[in-house]
């Protein structure tokens, strides 16, 4: 399904979005230009000039709320491109690649691929979807769902292994790239000539080619409206949306299809009479932020009307490294506990050797058979990739919760991480 291909504007600019005013990026401009983005505005704006043929126009930082400044920085701003790749039933597909006489049989990833113990669903076929499972399920849920359905363990490895390979292909159409997952992306494809369906056909020709997988791509001004996008035609869909798109293809959607938006505050949203996003978008910004404050309101506020500034992170630093097991059967031996503990401590441990950080903060969680769940944190007097003091401290931590009930699940994690 596509939507609409940013190939001219109105003033015949190419790679502008079709239907685009400048009236709405007046409006973007004046949002993000605070004094934290100003310097990279005036930049931003210098550096397109000379591509786009426009005449110069002073946009220093003290001139950027300038009549001339705001007109010539929307014509700019419409050439943002962002592109999100999804891939179809990623660890699915893998597995029925790799063994064909699973095409077209329900098929459930996760845990060791036992429906009858302990652990979740990672990904589903569309074949298995269909009976209504998904990710996250608990595997024995899955099964009750479709007892016809092909259970397999994750081999992480191979699907990290073909995730590489993608991102490989992808990084050789821009280095701008930002990994949102073993199997999503998000490309800003603004500096690229060719027009976005060229661009969007040509990154799934070649991944089918070397990988023999599918993806769906979603292109928009925004990572907001195209990972919208990829949603909106899987599987091997392509989706262009553009301004003027927004009210017919993105309004009448539910609200849970905005990223921060999950089931507790779909509830709430719910209470107000709110399902759908344009239901969302004819609430006034007061009456969102007195309801969910000032910062989550105004992002609800500007959700919903298909506002986002938010740039490509091409290289984000980690702030955590953990690991948890959940046990086959609930476990009330507290010898068994530490001795797991100092397990996956070892692999936290190594995790963060192997990258070169160090952690100044180690949090012990433990969750009971009933689910509840309960975490202990110790922060230390220095930053440490030593085994033995983060084992130190996570004992502590465990020492600190009352074990009242047997355990269903163990983990831990360190934070506060550091380059060394």
């Amino acid at each position: 399904m596509l939507r609409r291909n940013f190939q001219r504007n109105r003033t015949g600019k190419p790679g502008l979005g079709e239907g685009f005013t400048v009236k709405r990026t007046k409006f973007e401009l004046r949002k993000v230009a605070t004094p934290f983005h100003k310097e990279w505005l005036g930049g931003y704006i210098s550096r397109n000039t000379k591509r786009t043929r426009q005449p110069t126009v002073n946009c220093e930082p003290d001139n950027l709320s300038s009549h001339a400044c705001n007109s010539h920085f929307a014509t700019v701003l419409f050439m943002r491109r962002i592109l999100h790749i999804d891939m179809d039933a990623f660890f699915a597909s893998i597995e029925q690649q790799r063994r064909p006489e699973l095409a077209g049989k329900p098929l459930v990833i996760g845990g060791k691929g036992d429906p009858t113990k302990r652990g979740v669903v990672s990904t589903a076929s569309y074949e298995a979807r269909k009976f209504g499972i998904h990710s996250a399920m608990p595997l024995r849920t899955a099964y009750k769902l479709c007892p016809d359905a092909v259970f397999l363990p994750v081999d992480y490895k191979d699907y990290s292994r073909v995730s590489k390979m993608i991102k490989k292909i992808l990084r050789e159409f821009t280095p701008i790239i930002e990994e949102a997952g073993i199997d999503e992306a998000f490309l800003d494809i603004s500096e690229i000539r060719n027009g976005s369906e060229e661009i969007a056909k040509e990154i799934k020709k070649r991944i089918k080619k070397e990988t023999g997988l599918t993806c769906s791509i979603g292109i928009a001004p925004n990572k907001l409206l195209a990972k919208i996008a990829s949603d909106m035609d899987k599987p091997d869909g392509l989706t262009i949306i553009a301004e003027e798109d927004i009210e017919h293809s993105i309004w009448p959607l539910p609200v849970r299809k905005l990223r921060g938006v999950g089931p507790k505050n779909t509830a709430y949203l719910k209470e107000m009479g709110i399902r759908t996003i344009g239901e969302l978008a004819s609430i006034s910004l007061n009456k969102l932020i007195e309801r969910f404050g000032k910062s989550y309101g105004r992002y609800l506020y500007d959700a919903s009307r298909g506002i986002d500034d938010s740039p490509i992170i091409v290289h984000r630093e980690p702030k955590s490294s953990g690991r948890e097991i959940t046990f086959q059967k609930d476990i009330g031996n507290i010898q068994i506990l530490r001795k797991t503990l100092v397990e996956i401590t070892k692999q936290v441990v190594k995790n963060i050797r192997e990258r070169g950080y160090k952690a100044r903060t180690v949090t012990v969680k433990i969750r009971f058979s009933d689910f509840e769940t309960h975490t202990r944190a110790k922060s230390l007097y220095e930053h440490t990739d030593s085994f033995e003091d983060i084992k130190r401290a996570a004992f502590d931590c465990l020492n600190r919760i009352e074990l009242k009930k047997k355990v269903r699940l163990i983990g831990i994690r360190v934070s506060k991480l550091e380059k060394w």
